[in-house]
């Protein structure tokens, strides 16, 4: 999975693309942990580019949310693909996440 980054109004923003599996789950948990440290924990994952998730890429946007949380930050999530959004409907993430349609307006609502 390839991780690009950008900061939108003093956010920052993670650009996923590729499988958010088990492979690419501690990936992903070690850029947040290290983000929430650096630059503050206000965040929003941008996955338009993720055509596939799996459990352990739900679990790793948990343990993301639970490490900035601690911080006082929050995670919102944009650009849910068909797939991957109607994950977010099964397990009810989608009322731990708010979900946007893209970064920018996922940005704009800090």
């Amino acid at each position: 999975m390839e991780i690009d980054q950008e900061a939108i109004n003093h956010v920052e923003v993670l650009y996923l693309k590729g499988r958010l599996d088990a492979v690419s789950a501690k990936q992903l948990k070690e850029k947040v942990a290290s983000l929430g440290q650096e630059k503050g924990p206000k965040l929003v994952i941008d996955m338009a580019g993720v055509d596939f998730i799996d459990s352990s890429g739900l679990g790793a946007l948990i343990s993301s949310l639970r490490t900035v949380s601690k911080l006082g930050g929050d995670i919102k999530i944009s650009g849910l693909q068909h797939q991957a959004r109607s994950i977010f409907e099964l397990t009810r993430l989608d009322r731990v996440f708010r979900i946007y349609d893209d970064s920018m307006a996922a940005a704009k609502s800090f």
